[in-house]
């Protein structure tokens, strides 16, 4: 199955929803509600989620998909799925509320337990991230002024991650909405042991992203995340050489568990250890 997923076929169903958001996001009426958790719920999330399953559905292979904005299954359901989509519609609606443009359309193929597929495109941005494994993890900027008619074309447009970053001092990335005690408590820790450090902002899974490129060092998450928010990124860190693994047991993020909500983790670039 992975072998005949095509990323130049996913593309373009992240680029129709992103400018599906687009057109919400330059409207006065995002139309907000709340969802059960309280969280905001736009009208641009609800376009995103019907353009992504229009789109993956109407590849030629028969994969099921779990959305955030969509019905959600029991474990039962999907406990035996072997291959299925996961998917965050708009990954960083607070941000999309806020109008500061770091919200994101995530898009996963997972294999079992893992993410094989990743891809993130920042609309605001035009920005446009894919990892595949066995391919490697990819950036292309201006990405809606490209067509790509196949892999190769892709990966000739695109620049491969991690980015040559000559910059050799320790940075972080952190949460521009969530900031816990326990995030300031590690980002201490590595001061401590690294010396001063730049800690960098972002929103959504921006911030996996700039793990994977080495623009940051690490992402420490100590904060609730489910598992559509981070399996595209974790894709994208993955297929850059990082890891996506929970403090203390030092255990790679895992998916489709019978409670959706991801445990606490920490994003490293290749080579950074604490």
């Amino acid at each position: 199955m992975l072998e005949k997923m095509k990323v130049e076929e996913i593309i373009p169903i992240a680029l129709e929803a992103g400018a599906n958001i687009m057109g919400v996001y330059r409207t006065e009426d995002f139309q907000v509600q709340s969802k059960q958790d309280a969280s905001p719920l736009t009208l641009a999330d609800r376009l995103s989620h019907e353009t992504i399953v229009k789109g993956l559905t109407d590849l030629p292979f028969s994969i099921p998909i779990l959305s955030e904005e969509g019905k959600q299954l029991t474990y039962e359901d999907r406990k035996d799925w072997e291959y299925f989509w996961l998917i965050d519609p708009l990954d960083g609606t607070k941000e999309f509320i806020k109008r500061n443009g770091e919200f994101t359309v995530n898009i996963a193929l997972m294999h079992n337990e893992k993410p094989v597929i990743g891809v993130i495109y920042a609309p605001v941005l035009d920005t446009l991230y894919v990892a595949k494994e066995g391919l490697g993890s990819f950036k292309v900027e201006g990405a809606t002024q490209n067509k790509y008619e196949s892999t190769d074309e892709f990966v000739a447009l695109a620049r491969k991650l991690p980015l040559d970053n000559k910059e050799k001092k320790i940075s972080a990335v952190a949460s521009r909405s969530h900031l816990s005690n326990e995030t300031e408590d590690y980002l201490n820790k590595v001061k401590k042991k690294y010396g001063e450090i730049d800690i960098t902002s972002a929103g959504s899974s921006l911030k996996l992203c700039l793990v994977a490129e080495g623009t940051a060092t690490v992402y420490p998450r100590f904060a609730p995340t489910m598992e559509w928010d981070t399996a595209a990124g974790q894709a994208i860190v993955t297929y850059a050489g990082g890891t996506v693994k929970e403090p203390g047991s030092g255990k790679l993020l895992t998916y489709n568990k019978q409670d959706l909500l991801n445990p606490w983790f920490i994003v490293r670039k290749d080579g950074f250890e604490l």
